[in-house]
């Protein structure tokens, strides 16, 4: 993102708290004459300091437009503080999402489509850069495509890990790469090739008649988890809109390995691709919760 500073200061307004510099993270704003004032060269345009002005005199226009003005649903400018909002409700929304792997053909309209990605991109990301970029798949023909594209990239890749030769290269320089791909992957990935060309059941989208593309533009600071935040925020709100979702790692992989993939579909080649999102509606339900296994934790002493 842009650090040219956008903000704008409504002297009138301004009663003089200072809120806005104590929490701007870019030194962009001082006070003056007992009013806040621009004065620093560089913005991250995080919106912190409109945020908490209690007088409404702060603007920083870089945010304005309709990015976060949602279609399908109806949303509150007035912010929940720490602790206003129902925790046990919030992880019932994260307990309840699964991913979905049965889906009914009824398409995903464009406009809920565009409503999870301004979900998305109320993630944070690295120095606020806001470099995410979201290639939407909105019919099923086109999930199809490119599902296709992902299975003629791994037909190859079983080809090459049946070559003992082609083993052997991989052992001495690639960390055995190719070898552990065919004795985890190869049978299964083989496998859905085969009743998806024969029976032509989707063992990769799983039916799905949309997906959403995750990548990041050159120049974010920390490209993969700002993508994979905003990853998350479009799974959650896709349960809550209805929906359901299922992370595609396979494609993921395909596009990362295979560039003409991703080219076919007009994302640039500098553009990487970190989350492949399967979407519709779900054609399961699932009544209760279920258990997690219990992580590694560590307290540092």
């Amino acid at each position: 993102m842009s650090q040219q500073v956008s903000t704008v200061i409504d002297s009138e307004l301004c009663t003089g708290c200072g809120l806005c510099v104590r929490v701007c993270p870019a030194d962009t704003l001082s006070m003056r004459d007992g009013k806040a004032v621009v004065s620093g060269q560089r913005s991250l345009a995080c919106g912190h300091c409109a945020a908490i002005c209690p007088a409404g005199a702060v603007r920083v226009t870089a945010l304005e437009g309709q990015a976060v003005l949602f279609e399908t649903l109806a949303t509150a400018e007035k912010a929940l503080a720490p602790g206003e909002f129902d925790a046990g409700l919030l992880v019932r929304l994260m307990r309840s999402r699964r991913s979905c792997r049965n889906y009914q053909p009824r398409p995903v309209a464009k406009e809920l489509l565009t409503d999870l990605i301004r979900a998305g991109i109320t993630a944070p990301s690295g120095t606020n850069s806001q470099k995410w970029t979201f290639t939407v798949l909105a019919s099923r023909d086109q999930v199809v495509a490119l599902g296709n594209r992902v299975g003629l990239f791994f037909a190859r890749l079983n080809r090459l890990a049946a070559n003992p030769l082609a083993r052997f290269y991989s052992r001495l320089f690639g960390g055995n790469a190719l070898g552990r791909y065919r004795l985890q992957h190869a049978a299964t990935t083989a496998e859905a090739l085969r009743v998806w060309r024969e029976e032509g059941r989707d063992r990769l989208f799983h039916g799905a008649p949309a997906a959403i593309l995750v990548g990041s533009q050159p120049g974010a600071s920390c490209p993969a988890e700002d993508a994979l935040l905003a990853t998350q925020n479009i799974l959650l709100a896709a349960h809550a809109l209805g929906l359901g979702s299922c992370l595609i790692g396979f494609a993921v992989e395909a596009l990362k390995r295979d560039r003409a993939i991703q080219q076919a579909i007009g994302i640039p080649a500098d553009e990487p691709i970190y989350a492949v999102i399967a979407l519709g509606y779900p054609d399961e339900r699932y009544p209760r919760v279920t258990g997690r296994k219990w992580p590694l934790v560590r307290f540092v002493p």
